[in-house]
């Protein structure tokens, strides 16, 4: 690795706290933090009034979303973290879709090969930080924002994605893995919380012990 690092990513199931902590996290480092395409796009409050209809649209919207922002952490020259990865497109969202029967045979065909395609180009992120959260806590965390159109996600759903991130990141290869367990940890109201956080991270970029 580079003297610092360019690719942070920050993954996790819905209402883990991805979204805060990277922005919690590109503050204290002085990192760019790259965001999920959520507030403006166009697919999201469709799909979850009809998942079937929308997933396909949906899943390539974020795929392509993806991939332009990890050519851009890769051609600039800041470390950049980023708000889940494309690696979750494809293993988690795609996958569950498809095995929950959102996704039709003929549509997760034709998205996987197109991930396939791009994968071909993307190189992995210097550290995966992976937010483990319970189902009860996600649903905590999904109430507490608010958002409109997230009110209609299912358990079911969550589940279904909860037990595709177990079986990835049981086998995640690609590079730096630290997990995190959020399921008794309030790293926004507890400093001692966030900054034990920051402390698991620089070991995993530098070795610094405490």
């Amino acid at each position: 690795m580079a003297d610092h690092p360019k690719h942070i990513a920050v993954s996790g199931n819905i209402g883990a706290g991805k979204t805060t902590l990277t922005a919690m996290l590109a503050k204290h480092y002085g990192w760019q933090a790259e965001f999920e395409a959520v507030e403006n796009n166009p697919y999201l409050a469709d799909f979850y009034g009809d998942m079937k209809k929308w997933s396909f649209h949906l899943q390539v919207y974020f795929l392509n979303s993806r991939f332009e922002q990890i050519n851009k952490v890769r051609e600039g020259e800041k470390t950049v973290i980023q708000d889940r990865t494309i690696y979750e497109d494809a293993y988690i969202f795609a996958k569950s879709l498809h095995h929950q029967g959102y996704f039709s045979d003929r549509d997760y065909q034709n998205y996987l090969t197109l991930f396939d395609s791009m994968i071909k180009f993307v190189q992995a992120p210097d550290l995966l930080i992976y937010l483990k959260s319970d189902i009860d806590k996600l649903v905590k965390n999904i109430e507490k924002r608010g958002r409109e159109y997230e009110s209609a996600i299912r358990i079911d759903y969550l589940q279904g994605l909860n037990a595709h991130y177990n079986d990835w990141i049981d086998n995640y290869n690609e590079g730096k893995l630290l997990i995190i367990d959020v399921n008794h940890i309030d790293f926004v109201q507890n400093q001692d919380h966030f900054a034990d956080i920051v402390s698991k991270i620089d070991v995993e970029l530098h070795g610094l012990f405490s």
